[in-house]
């Protein structure tokens, strides 16, 4: 659920931007205003959930960290690119064009590998750095913050989501990347991946001890909701 919604705010608000503006700057800046607040809304929903793991490396690091099974990581993947297909899909169809339409958006050169790694890089490190420094609260917002200016400042405009960048393929717009592009989109990532784990272990080799989150029962809850709501 969650990378679909993602897939389908990267796509949806990128056709959404053709359609409106001729201005080139102005559909990246559209883009990815719209995709970093939905990153916030989605891992805000759905962090209590599963972790709000959206992307395949992300999962794949905290595999690394010991944080979860190999089976676990593997369903989590399968499901991130499942989601991410139907997002694309579901996109597609919102603004009346072919359901699968496979993109001719070529994006292979030097610069944008290395602008992957870079991305893939930065984002693990924001991610793991303000969960490691017991600051999980802020993740939503540092991440929408970190994906909105790397849109910007890296030539790739950032996928760095093996899963997202697969499901772009499925639509022919402005967002989509061509599938032969592919491949080495998802090695750069996973080689920003590596560096970002590197980096993590040294930089926070420890998590930060934080408090215990008192768990509410369910009825309490809902007797504080009620209570809330009359007055």
């Amino acid at each position: 659920m969650g990378t679909g919604l993602l897939v389908l705010a990267v796509i949806g608000s990128g056709i959404a931007a053709a359609q409106l503006s001729d201005d080139e700057a102005l559909r990246l800046l559209a883009n990815a205003v719209a995709t970093a607040g939905a990153l916030v809304a989605i891992i805000l929903a759905l962090g209590p959930v599963s972790g709000a793991h959206l992307n395949p490396v992300v999962t794949l690091a905290d595999r690394v960290f010991g944080a979860m099974t190999s089976l676990e990581a593997g369903a989590y993947c399968g499901a991130q690119v499942v989601g991410g297909a139907v997002g694309a899909i579901v996109a597609n169809v919102m603004f009346s064009l072919p359901a699968i339409e496979l993109s001719t958006h070529a994006r292979s050169s030097g610069a944008l590998w290395i602008s992957e790694v870079v991305a893939t890089f930065g984002l693990l490190l924001v991610i793991f750095g303000v969960v490691r420094s017991g600051r999980s609260a802020v993740a939503p917002f540092a991440v929408a913050a970190y994906i909105g200016g790397a849109y910007f400042f890296t030539s790739s405009t950032s996928f760095a989501n093996p899963a997202v960048t697969v499901a772009r393929t499925l639509s022919d717009t402005f967002a989509g990347i061509d599938p032969s592009s592919v491949p080495a989109f998802v090695v750069a990532q996973l080689a920003g991946a590596g560096l970002a784990m590197g980096l993590v272990r040294v930089l926070y080799p420890t998590i930060a001890d934080v408090a215990t989150d008192v768990v509410v029962p369910q009825e309490a809850e809902q007797d504080s909701v009620s209570r809330s709501t009359s007055t």
